[in-house]
């Protein structure tokens, strides 16, 4: 638990808004008392298992236990004090069949998970992932539920036949809290299966993913407000009938919770995976397909591109070079140190750091990482210094396409990436961009309570909630990347096209060896 406590009190100084952040790894549950600044976190941890090659899921009890004990947590910490919503933010993309009881089916088939890769593949072929993407804003992908109802319906009728309803993640959360089996824009907005324009689902997604409207939720508005279960009181102690908003998904939230709200301010933010998004007033699709467009609200749209290759891949490298460098709860501050060592542009040496089926801005998930250019001269820390270099190049091509649709002249970050120096200098100089760290206490649980006041009329203007629960402080500058640096990268960047189509054709050349 980590409260803040203005003036040495022990609890907040008046009601409370809790927000929760559910992920792919772990919830936060942060607790706000607006006007005051005092806040409390607490948070939970869950497995993501992968029981074959390319699948990641989990158990959706499991995630749904650990929503439960952070709320339990957080609400102890406000020493009694009236909770006046609970709003809930959640990863986007994932899927659970359940059967007419409510009870899971499956796993939940997180966004993660690759093994729809055919039925992507079949659909570009077809023609039809351009016209898909266009009218749902959800890019053609293994990501995507569309392509794993897809898989289902081929792989798995027994499951098909027995599945009473198809949901995601914030449907499951939402059924826990308050007995209620709905979803909402936002999370409905990246099945890939909702028509933006009219807000219903649409009948050629449905169709191809050989499902029903009826085995689908409801959705509402992502301001609607539901009550608290008595079931879910029991659990967490949480009064009976608190209001619980049900939120959006957890990337346009983040755009909310770190300010990124206004025209020509990109979020991005860094952890396991990435992304790069700006705040539009309506559906806006980029015609080349290189960007999704999900919804915050009815009026506020968030259109940018998600990398699956983050910080993650700088944690592979130190357990695959630098073990001894990686703490035992994968601290990778020593790691970083070493990498700082190598010069920028790591003497040549570029990795392309595809090691999990990627998003954007290629939405290609066979393309394989590499290292290119090794040398003898070459040391581990020029191979981690690659890796940092190679994420911050991928994010920098994102914001390129999205400046192209949305002109982009500042950049706001979070994640705990940003910590360490040499990430944020590495990324300043890849945008090219001035570039402003965001605090940790901002992102998706500040996003959720601030959707919370804008819903229950407590703020008369969305962008302006955040503010009435974590007073901003001074601004710090932007980032400093020497020229040189911004040069480096810069021509890392014009050559990275040729280097991707290199790599495909020796992929493809490769896989059509013998075994």
């Amino acid at each position: 638990m980590t409260p803040g406590v203005p003036g040495g009190a022990s609890g907040p100084p008046g009601d409370v808004v809790i927000g929760l952040d559910v992920g792919t790894t772990a919830v936060k549950a942060v607790a706000f008392s607006p006007g005051s600044g005092w806040q409390a976190t607490a948070l939970r941890e869950y497995p993501l298992t992968e029981p074959r090659a390319g699948w990641q899921v989990q158990d959706p009890d499991a995630v749904v236990a650990g929503v439960l004990a952070a709320l339990r947590e957080c609400i102890a910490a406000t020493a009694g004090a009236p909770v006046t919503a609970v709003s809930v933010g959640t990863a986007m993309h994932g899927l659970i069949a359940l059967d007419r009881h409510h009870r899971p089916l499956t796993p939940l088939v997180t966004w993660a998970d690759a093994r729809a890769t055919a039925q992507a593949h079949a659909l570009r072929a077809s023609g039809r992932a351009t016209e898909l993407q266009r009218v749902t804003g959800t890019p053609v992908h293994p990501m995507s539920p569309l392509t794993k109802l897809m898989w289902f319906a081929e792989h798995d009728p027994g499951t098909c036949a027995a599945a009473r309803w198809w949901v995601g993640l914030k449907e499951y959360v939402l059924l826990a809290l308050t007995d209620c089996l709905v979803t909402e824009l936002s999370s409905a907005s990246g099945t890939g299966l909702l028509d933006l324009t009219t807000g219903d689902w649409h009948p050629d997604a449905l169709a191809l993913a050989s499902v029903g409207a009826e085995q689908l939720a409801e959705v509402l508005p992502t301001t609607a407000i539901l009550s608290s279960s008595s079931a879910a009181a029991d659990r967490t102690g949480l009064r009976p009938g608190t209001p619980v908003v049900v939120g959006a998904a957890d990337g346009p939230l983040g755009n909310l919770g770190t300010g990124a709200m206004r025209p020509g301010t990109a979020g991005l933010n860094l952890g396991t995976s990435g992304a790069v998004r700006t705040v539009v007033d309506r559906p806006t699709t980029d015609p080349a397909g290189r960007l999704f467009c999900y919804a915050l609200t009815a009026d506020h749209w968030v259109t940018g591109g998600a990398l699956s290759n983050g910080a993650h891949v700088v944690r592979w490298a130190g357990s695959a070079l630098a073990p001894d460098l990686t703490g035992p709860d994968g601290d990778d501050e020593a790691l970083l140190e070493l990498a700082a060592q190598a010069p920028a542009g790591s003497d040549g040496l570029v990795m392309l750091p595809y090691l999990v089926a990627e998003r954007a801005p290629l939405w290609d998930p066979d393309i394989p990482g590499a290292f290119l250019g090794l040398r003898r001269g070459h040391t581990r820390a020029h191979l981690v210094r690659a890796a940092v270099e190679g994420v911050a190049t991928q994010l920098a091509v994102v914001l390129d396409v999205l400046d192209a649709v949305a002109p982009i002249t500042t950049v706001r970050v979070t994640g705990g990436a940003f910590r360490a120096p040499l990430w944020r200098s590495t990324v300043a100089a890849a945008l090219g961009r001035p570039v402003h760290v965001g605090s940790d206490a901002g992102g998706g649980a500040l996003g959720a309570a601030a959707l919370a006041l804008y819903a229950l009329g407590q703020s008369a203007h969305l962008e302006d909630a955040p503010a009435l629960l974590a007073p901003p402080e001074d601004e710090p500058p932007p980032v400093e990347a020497t020229a040189d640096h911004v040069a480096v990268l810069a021509d890392l960047r014009a050559r990275l096209p040729a280097l991707v189509e290199g790599l495909g054709r020796v992929t493809a050349a490769s896989s059509a060896l013998p075994r």
